[in-house]
């Protein structure tokens, strides 16, 4: 018998192979591969803890209060700091210390559109993908910085094929393709309540990716890091791929990292409203934590101070600067016995399956239990965790839903009132509306311009004649 299967019985788990010896031999390697990806003992852990322990409860909530976070200069920051920083973060460009890492697993299902998330056109005039916007960014900062970026990018095992096609296609945007490097996220096994690993078919696991936590263990099995570390790369911008507003590699936010001897930073905006589904920077028992917009009770959420804004106004934004060896000591479990660091979360979900004879089950409520990673977990481990505020405008507009909030037109718009706004500050004609949005559409090619600064310094040498309808600067 395969010394796999008897794993699987021995850990109680043999059902899996109930339908092997009826699969072809190509299905059968199928299922023996699919299985070899599942830690038996680490899955025994997770049913001990999140399903028959305390880990099934809610999240605590006891001694948390708001975060501290290191405010802009026009929010009352030091301005002095704030350009220490910077200068800081561009010796560290400058000197190849940092690479940039985009969470790029999904795909557009939720957009209706049919691709890995990453090739979906986002900008206003020449319809860019995402993956595009992110390489032209972060080619333009490797020219002004002297110093060519290494980008990583984690695929998903649906999405990997169709990613890594897409950059050949675009011969990588004009990127050395030696410098932009895939790998996939982890999975793990939908389980029912008694911690029995679902099938999805008679030949395949009922499997799901790991969570962008699992981010941290990809990087070290694919062997990434130790790629970063031959490079004397040490420090990783992460960021997530529906975002195409965000600065890839932003000075100041490195800086600030660097000089506070922080091992992981992260971003925050201030909520635009009570009830804005995003994260809440929090500390608790002098540990820097997330929580969850649905894990924070409503009237904590709507609590306001004595300056009338809300207490818990700290919103996350999934921005992030890590040290690669803080990394390492995350995806090895920091001492935990190889179980990592940082602590799965359960989500009761409808797991479609089969039955005792292998016909297909499409359940009409939750079944299983799939079981996630949460980057922000890393927070409370880290040396020096530092939150420092950034402009909604600068670094935060996501594609999520076809439509409403966070949607392809509200990021468009976005891209606009960006690209309007550097363009007028600079003395450009340009009427806008209250919002700041201009009339008709126009583009700022991330090789003309990726942030203000680089913005200013191109306009100086060459403005544009005319900002007309269509303008495309590059």
């Amino acid at each position: 018998m395969n010394p796999l299967i008897q794993q699987f019985r021995a850990a109680g788990q043999g059902h899996v192979f109930a339908f092997h010896d009826r699969l072809s031999p190509e299905a059968q390697r199928h299922l023996l591969s699919e299985a070899a990806e599942v830690n038996l003992a680490e899955l025994a852990t997770l049913t001990r803890t999140l399903l028959q322990g305390q880990g099934a409860v809610g999240v605590n909530l006891e001694g948390l209060v708001p975060a501290p976070y290191e405010p802009r200069p026009e929010n009352g920051g030091d301005p002095v700091a704030w350009a220490e920083a910077k200068a800081a973060g561009e010796a560290a460009l400058r000197a190849g210390r940092v690479a940039a890492f985009t969470v790029a697993g999904g795909q557009g299902t939720r957009l209706g559109y049919d691709g890995p998330k990453g090739t979906f056109p986002v900008t206003p005039v020449k319809r860019k993908s995402l993956f595009q916007v992110f390489a032209e960014k972060l080619r333009a900062a490797g020219h002004r910085y002297g110093r060519p970026l290494h980008w990583f990018i984690m695929t998903s095992h649906q999405n990997h094929a169709a990613t890594v096609a897409f950059f050949e296609e675009h011969r990588y945007f004009g990127l050395d393709h030696g410098r932009v490097h895939f790998f996939r996220q982890g999975r793990m096994p939908a389980v029912d309540f008694e911690g029995r690993i679902l099938l999805e078919t008679p030949g395949s696991l009922a499997l799901a990716p790991d969570g962008h936590g699992g981010s941290l263990r990809a990087l070290e099995r694919s062997g990434a890091l130790d790629l970063m570390k031959s490079h004397h790369i040490d420090t990783l911008s992460y960021f997530q791929v529906d975002n195409p507003l965000v600065r890839c590699v932003d000075p100041a936010f490195l800086g600030w990292h660097l000089l506070t001897g922080s091992q992981m930073s992260s971003k925050m905006v201030p909520k635009a409203y009570a009830d804005e589904k995003l994260g809440h920077f929090c500390h608790q028992h002098g540990r820097l934590v997330v929580v969850e917009y649905s894990d924070l009770p409503r009237a904590l959420q709507h609590e306001t101070g004595s300056d009338g804004q809300l207490r818990f106004r700290a919103g996350s934004i999934a921005l992030h600067v890590l040290d690669r060896e803080f990394i390492r000591q995350m995806a090895g479990g920091g001492g935990t016995g190889g179980l990592g660091a940082l602590p799965f979360h359960r989500a009761d979900k409808k797991v479609p399956t089969v039955d005792a004879a292998g016909a297909p089950v499409k359940p009409a409520q939750a079944n299983g239990v799939k079981f996630e990673l949460f980057v922000f977990d890393a927070l409370p481990f880290a040396r020096n965790p530092l939150v420092i505020e950034t402009r909604r405008a600068d670094d935060f507009s996501p594609v999520k839903n076809a439509e409403g909030v966070d949607s392809p037109r509200t990021c468009r718009d976005d891209q606009l009132r960006q690209f309007a706004r550097w363009l007028k500050a600079h003395g450009a004609p340009l009427e806008t509306d209250a919002t700041g949005l201009p009339p008709f559409p126009l583009e700022v090619a991330p090789s003309y311009g990726y942030d203000e600064d680089s913005f200013a310094a191109s306009w100086t040498e060459r403005p544009a004649a005319a900002v007309t309808a269509g303008l495309y600067l590059s």
